[in-house]
């Protein structure tokens, strides 16, 4: 859907290669947003943990805490709506090669704790992100070598 409900700026923000450290950002932060919405409840202090989680490990300095924030709010509205999993899975999908798993398992577990109360559906949340850092598929690198073999592949067809 193109309507403005529908698009996502972060999306068509994070398209560019260069912002991989964006978009690294992004998927700490889906992932925090999907375990904060999980039991329909989003607390500030999972929204504070996300943010916090980022700022100890100086996963993402070029990023402000208000842009961070926006980021949080913006991707957990978005986590509301029916195709939620295909959120998460876009934005998971272009750092699927970078090691964050780590990461990325360990804020959802602070993230469900945050509010001193894990829910059940926090827990499935978790375990559907664990089996998404396994399962996701690789992103694709592209060289500048494979670009034009893919350019001279096509001129000739």
């Amino acid at each position: 859907m193109s309507d403005a409900k529908h698009s996502n700026p972060i999306e068509i923000e994070i398209t560019e290669p260069s912002s991989l450290n964006e978009q690294a950002a992004v998927a700490l932060v889906i992932v925090g947003a999907l375990v904060a919405v999980a039991d329909r409840q989003v607390s500030p202090v999972e929204r504070d943990e996300v943010v916090r989680f980022i700022r100890d490990r100086k996963l993402a300095p070029h990023i402000s805490d208000d842009r961070l924030y926006a980021m949080f709010d913006e991707l957990a509205e978005r986590l509301e709506e029916p195709d939620f999993a295909n959120v998460v899975i876009e934005n998971l999908r272009p750092v699927s090669d970078l090691p964050l798993s780590a990461h990325l398992m360990e804020l959802s577990e602070r993230v469900a704790a945050a509010d001193e109360d894990v829910h059940p559906h926090e827990v499935q949340a978790i375990k559907l992100l664990r089996l998404l850092t396994l399962v996701l598929p690789r992103a694709k690198q592209v060289t500048p070598g494979a670009v034009r073999a893919e350019h001279r592949i096509a001129a000739e067809e």
